[in-house]
């Protein structure tokens, strides 16, 4: 059987607290196996996994999103490169946006961003009679829709 590490040497290798640890096993994001004493002991690939998750909260997925990814992970084996690669090529596109929303709000922060607010002087230039208004609620120039297109 493979290398087992308890809960505490996880803990350790991937800079999560223990409690993290078992909020992501009650997810079902990570398996424990049972020691003869009751003791909880994980997999080697289980560092891969919280290492995952830790990524892919700090780039904006959702646990929701996260969950989505990881169950279609083996749970009885470590991930093979093929199955990161699967997971890579799946939230390539949604990372692709979020980099996009980063460049816009960067690009953009300092003037108008469409939300409707007309406090600005220079909303009058960019966003007259609230015309982003008519793409729906929220900054819509931050959100991907351009100026002067309603």
């Amino acid at each position: 059987m493979a290398e087992l590490l308890t809960i505490g040497d996880l803990a350790r290798r991937t800079g999560l607290s223990i409690s993290a640890i078992r909020f992501y096993e009650a997810r079902g994001l990570v398996q424990s196996l049972r020691s003869s004493g009751n003791q909880r002991r994980f997999l080697r690939g289980d560092i891969r996994r919280l290492s995952f998750i830790l990524i892919a909260q700090r780039v904006g997925l959702s646990l929701a999103e996260i969950e989505t990814e990881l169950v279609a992970l083996p749970q009885s084996r470590n991930p093979t490169r093929a199955d990161w690669q699967r997971i890579s090529t799946r939230i390539h596109g949604r990372l692709e946006e979020r980099i996009a929303l980063l460049q816009r709000t960067r690009d953009r922060l300092g003037g108008c961003i469409g939300c409707g607010c007309l406090s600005l002087d220079t909303c009058a230039l960019y966003n007259p009679a609230d015309r982003a208004a008519h793409g729906g609620a929220g900054p819509r120039y931050l959100l991907g829709d351009e100026p002067g297109g309603y």
